[in-house]
């Protein structure tokens, strides 16, 4: 029996308040409006973007609320006037959109869409302003247009990613926020060249899919730099060749930087949010080619220095966001790479739970354990 145009119930994790444990229980998801998918999630997993919000340490408060952005599932119907997407197809619900009418949409230099860009601000879909979440008739808020911590969502259809029916959602699902960012920081931003040299701050999951962009570009040295050494031995799965630990040393660390490489790297990324990363990072690649790219996301009030003289001697320094891809157009091919092998993600997968078990998700990022930890939502 079709459920199409009706309410379903199923299960989420809410979050109720900041900081508290999330709590799986049955609530209600209504039918997708104009230009809205509803999306069956089969497994999601969990970023740090997620946890800071579940805290809510440096911006407004929004609870009830569904977190949940890096995910895999099946459209289970579809709104007024969508035809990109139809029941039955295969797709990643993505944090930013494609609305493809915008001048950011229509121009090959950027993937920043005016409709839909991030917005950690709202809590209802863009149609009517409302949620499509409920419990007992009280309203719960969504979470950058995806809440995927739910057997079943309602998202824009531009922000929904139509891919390969035969890949893995078990495993392509992390292309749809961290590890796509950090390789396409790489990839399609820095582009190290053949043989070049690449530097990367921080060796969470997003620096590890930026040291994975440097190997398959063949760079020959990939340096790590992370203030923890723990990390230095499961990074060299994703091609770290050597490995700086700034508080080994009594000088800047781009000092250190310069003189391993014999003036500086061809590129740096920096995936950490730390203004003195960002700094460093700079300030560590080669004058008259260098290149470093900002990934990290600072905090709201940062700011940092640097002298004008760096930019004078022909060095750069570029931002990008969800590693320069427009979600629609762009990562239907990251996923191919997988299918062909050109790109490894099982590795970035360290942990498992059912969603019954999502908080024990949590307590592997607060404690720094492993990569991603994969949500089965049918388990």
């Amino acid at each position: 029996m079709s459920i199409a145009g009706q309410v379903i119930r199923c299960k989420a994790a809410v979050a109720w308040e900041a900081g508290k444990p999330l709590s799986v229980e049955e609530i209600e998801v209504a039918p997708p409006q104009k230009n809205e998918v509803r999306v069956k999630i089969h497994f999601t997993s969990l970023c740090h973007t997620d946890v800071y919000f579940w805290e809510a340490k440096g911006q407004n408060p929004l609870f009830p609320r569904i977190l949940g952005h890096e995910a895999g599932g099946v459209v289970e119907s579809v709104g007024e006037g969508v035809i990109d997407v139809q029941p039955g197809d295969h797709v990643l619900p993505i944090f930013t959109g494609e609305c493809k009418e915008c001048p950011h949409c229509l121009s090959e230099a950027s993937n920043m869409c005016d409709l839909l860009r991030i917005n950690t601000e709202r809590g209802g879909m863009l149609h009517d302003g409302h949620t499509r979440f409920s419990k007992d008739g009280k309203p719960i808020y969504h979470f950058l247009g995806t809440s995927t911590f739910s057997e079943y969502t309602v998202v824009h259809v531009g922000q929904v990613a139509k891919i390969n029916p035969e890949a893995p959602l078990d495993k392509v699902c992390v292309l749809s926020c961290g590890m796509s960012t950090g390789f396409g920081a790489t990839v399609n931003v820095a582009k190290p060249k053949k043989g070049g040299s690449v530097a990367i701050f921080g060796l969470g999951a997003v620096g590890l899919a930026a040291a994975e962009g440097a190997r398959v570009c063949e760079a020959s040295r990939i340096i790590g730099i992370d203030l923890n050494p723990n990390r230095f031995e499961e990074a060299k799965k994703f091609g770290c060749t050597e490995f700086v630990n700034p508080k080994d040393h009594n000088k800047p660390v781009q000092e250190v930087i310069a003189e391993m490489t014999g003036g500086g790297v061809d590129c740096s990324i920096e995936c950490t949010g730390s203004t003195q990363a960002m700094v460093s990072a700079f300030e560590c690649v080669h004058d008259g080619w260098g290149v470093a790219v900002l990934v990290g996301v600072p905090s709201r009030d940062d700011s940092f220095k640097t002298h004008p003289i760096h930019f004078l001697n022909e060095r750069t320094l570029r931002g990008t966001f969800f590693g320069n891809y427009k979600p629609r157009s762009d990562i239907p091919g990251v996923v191919e790479k997988y299918m062909k092998k050109e790109l490894e993600l099982d590795k970035f997968i360290t942990h498992s739970v059912p969603l019954l078990d999502i908080n024990k998700a949590f307590e592997y990022m607060l404690r720094g354990e492993g990569l991603r930890c994969m949500i089965r939502m049918d388990a």
